[in-house]
C-alpha cells in the first residue's frame, strides 16, 4: 500500500488521448470520432472532462486527429476548464509522442493524463483525487491508477502489471495473466519526456523507463472501471450504470 506522502499535489492541467482512429469502434465511427461515442447519452470524452473539472483542472490539453472538426466543435460547449487543441492532422503520433507535442502547453509541474475512451464509476471516493493524494514526487515518476479485472466492464486481454505491497508495478510476464489493469488515467512529471522528440511513439515506453528506474507506482480504482473498444461494449457500460446505482 502506498504510503500518503507529507504534501498533498493535486495538477492543474492534464492531457486527454483523442487522437485515435477508433477502427474497432466502426461503423459508429464512420462518421464521428470515437471520443464522441455516447454511453447514457454523454460523449465518452465528457466523463474524463467532468471528473478532471471535480477535481480543480483548469487547463485541458486535448489531442485530435480523426474528424477534429467535430471534436473543436464539441469541446468548444465546455465553459468549466481552457481546453487547448494539439492538432494532429498532419500526423498521428500515438499516445506518448502525442504528449510530447502538447508538453509546451502542460508547463513545468507534473499532470494528469487520461484516455478519452474509458472511464470509471467511482466507489467510496472520486479516483482522480485519490491518485493525487497518493502521488510522490520523492519515489515516483509516473502513478498510474490500475483496476483489478474484477472491477472491469468491457476488458477481456490477460492484464498489465504486478503491483507489489507498496504499489510498485512491474510488467506481467509473458505468457502469464495478473488481475492488474491500466485503467486510462494517470500522473507524470513532464521530466520524463526530456530529449524526446513529438514523433510517433506509445506511452508505453515511459512507463517501461520508469520501471527500470523503480518509480513507476500504482493506485487502486474504487468502483468499476469501464472500457469501450467496440459497439458490443455499449451496452455493457449502460448496465454497469445500472447495476451501480441499484447496489
Amino acid at each position: 500500500m502506498i504510503e500518503k506522502p507529507a504534501a498533498a499535489f493535486k495538477p492543474t492541467t492534464a492531457m486527454v488521448l483523442a487522437a485515435g482512429l477508433g477502427k474497432r469502434m466502426r461503423p459508429i465511427t464512420s462518421t464521428i470520432p470515437k471520443p464522441l461515442v455516447e454511453i447514457r447519452g454523454k460523449a465518452l470524452i465528457d466523463y474524463g472532462l467532468d471528473a478532471l473539472a471535480r477535481n480543480g483542472v483548469r487547463k485541458v490539453v486535448v489531442n485530435v486527429h480523426y474528424l477534429p472538426d467535430l471534436m473543436r466543435a464539441h469541446l468548444r460547449k465546455r465553459k468549466d476548464m481552457e481546453i487547448v487543441i494539439s492538432d494532429e492532422r498532419d500526423e498521428l503520433l500515438d499516445s506518448g509522442g502525442g504528449i510530447v507535442k502538447a508538453l509546451p502547453e502542460l508547463g513545468a509541474e507534473p499532470f494528469y493524463v487520461i484516455n478519452s475512451d474509458t472511464f470509471w464509476i467511482d466507489g467510496y471516493r472520486d479516483n482522480l483525487d485519490l491518485l493525487a493524494s497518493l502521488w510522490d514526487p520523492a519515489r515516483m515518476d509516473v502513478s498510474l491508477l490500475i483496476a483489478d479485472m474484477r472491477q472491469a466492464t468491457g476488458y477481456d486481454g490477460p492484464g498489465d502489471f504486478v503491483m507489489d505491497a507498496e504499489g510498485r508495478l512491474t510488467r506481467v510476464e509473458e505468457r502469464d495473466m495478473s488481475p492488474f489493469i491500466y485503467a486510462g488515467a494517470a500522473i507524470l512529471k513532464p521530466e520524463v519526456f526530456a530529449g524526446m522528440r513529438a514523433e510517433k511513439f506509445s506511452l508505453n515506453r515511459i512507463f517501461d523507463n520508469a520501471i527500470d528506474a523503480d518509480r513507476l507506482f500504482g493506485v487502486r480504482l474504487g468502483g468499476l472501471w469501464i472500457t469501450v473498444g467496440t459497439p458490443a461494449a455499449i451496452p455493457l457500460a449502460e448496465a454497469a450504470f445500472v447495476a451501480s446505482a441499484a447496489a
